[in-house]
């Protein structure tokens, strides 16, 4: 089976070519390019596809709005077009996000599937809107596609963009005598839904084999992290002392204050459950680090 992936050079596509024997798309190539990737795909001709490749940082989406729309939503489309193009007959599997939920009260928490999507950057709505693209392909096209809305993951590799591998540099740096011991952190005093990347992988490749074309489904760990805790957690691993202040640069008005979600649909479907405990991420990305720097 030929597995093509999009996106093979980001965070998550990596672990996918670690796990998964897959063709990336040709170095460089844009999704945006209709004309290369029509080409890329007729050459590759592909059995299954994992489709990863997006602008995913939801502040660049709102310093640039057109531009995550070109990548997520025409992107996808041009994606789709090549497959069509290229007499595709396999299954696709669309990567969505959990964002899309938007701001959930804490009474409808965990979030299901079938709660109403309210998103709320650009890159949320560029993900409903390509998310509601693959669901009519679905229908349409002569190909399956299955869609995951995956919640926050984690372990090494991820950009120091995203908190809790920004706190895992800061505390090694601190380990190592690089830095003072004062942690620059900004609202740590709310909860979200981690699961190891890992365990991600794994979800996407038993979709590829199980999921049901045009079904969607939560990617997630079940569980709620209360990030001052992850912190603390990190802080305790490395052995160190150190005093969390607050950055008012880095505080981002959370008005979701607690965030969880179901993966009982992905378990129905395809037995999985996450097997990696939190520790061994929070370890895992302290062990990266230390060697980074």
């Amino acid at each position: 089976m030929k597995l093509l992936l999009t996106g093979a050079n980001g965070f998550v596509g990596q672990y996918v070519q670690a796990a998964l024997p897959c063709v990336p798309l040709p170095d460089g190539l844009d999704l945006r390019d209709r004309a290369a990737l029509t080409a890329a795909v007729a050459a590759i001709q592909p059995d299954t596809v994992l489709h990863l490749a997006a602008q995913s940082f939801v502040p660049a989406s709102f310093e640039n709005p057109r531009e995550t729309f070109d990548i997520n939503f025409y992107g996808t489309l041009n994606l789709l077009e090549a497959l069509q193009a290229a007499g595709f007959k396999g299954r696709m599997l669309f990567v969505g996000s959990g964002d899309i939920y938007g701001q959930v009260a804490e009474a409808a928490l965990p979030v299901r599937e079938d709660h109403p999507l309210h998103p709320r950057n650009p890159y949320a709505v560029s993900k409903v809107a390509a998310e509601a693209l693959c669901y009519q392909w679905s229908q349409t096209s002569g190909f399956a596609i299955v869609m995951v809305r995956p919640f926050n993951h984690i372990g090494p590799g991820q950009s120091p963009r995203f908190a809790i591998a920004d706190f895992a540099r800061q505390v090694t740096e601190i380990r190592l005598g690089r830095r003072a011991p004062v942690l620059q952190v900004g609202d740590i005093d709310v909860a979200r839904d981690f699961t190891d990347v890992r365990d991600v992988v794994r979800a996407y490749g038993l979709l590829l084999e199980r999921g049901r074309n045009g079904a969607v489904y939560n990617v997630c760990s079940g569980r709620e992290y209360d990030i001052r805790d992850l912190l603390q957690r990190l802080i305790a691993l490395a052995g160190v002392d150190a005093r969390i202040e607050q950055d008012p640069a880095r505080l981002r008005r959370a008005e979701q204050r607690r965030m969880v979600a179901s993966f009982e649909a992905l378990h129905r479907d395809t037995g999985w459950q996450p097997a990696i405990p939190i520790e061994q991420s929070l370890q895992a990305l302290l062990n990266d680090w230390e060697k980074q720097l």
